[in-house]
């Protein structure tokens, strides 16, 4: 059996590097954006959008971590803090009383109405308005395959 590393080529290295650089600084673009706008850091802006789109406007906690990509405990410190804002509040599950419901409140969704149009207008800016609209589907394909792969 071969157990020689596989190095990257040149290629490979400068596209890996530009990779991690490129997403790093476009999440901390987007992540000082949103701040500066409305207030809010990214997982709070991730949490408004998923809560909006469930029914009733309330998710599982433990669905939201897995939903977010947060470790439970991460996602109720970070719910902790939105419910001291106003923007969520906590209900116990009626079927399962160790589980936990996080509820949209009004001003959350208020929130989340005021500041989607800017998010999206930073992500334009800096994503998709960077790149050709064939550049920009490659790109979703590529990181759909990517995503396909550390799922299975």
């Amino acid at each position: 059996m071969d157990t020689t590393p596989r190095w990257l080529n040149d290629s490979e290295q400068r596209a890996w590097r530009a990779w991690i650089a490129s997403s790093q600084l476009l999440l901390d673009r987007l992540s000082r954006d949103i701040h500066a706008q409305h207030g809010l850091t990214m997982a709070d802006y991730e949490i408004l959008v998923r809560l909006s789109e469930s029914a009733d406007h309330r998710v599982r906690m433990s669905e939201l971590a897995d939903r977010t990509l947060a470790s439970r405990s991460r996602l109720s410190h970070q719910i902790d803090r939105m419910e001291k804002r106003g923007f969520v509040l906590r209900e116990q599950c009626t079927d399962d009383k160790r589980g936990q419901f996080a509820v949209l409140t009004e001003t959350g969704w208020q929130t989340l109405v005021a500041a989607a149009p800017d998010h999206v207008e930073s992500v334009r800016t800096h994503l998709v308005d960077v790149l050709s609209p064939a550049e920009f589907a490659a790109l979703g394909v590529a990181c759909e395959k990517i995503l396909g792969g550390l799922h299975e």
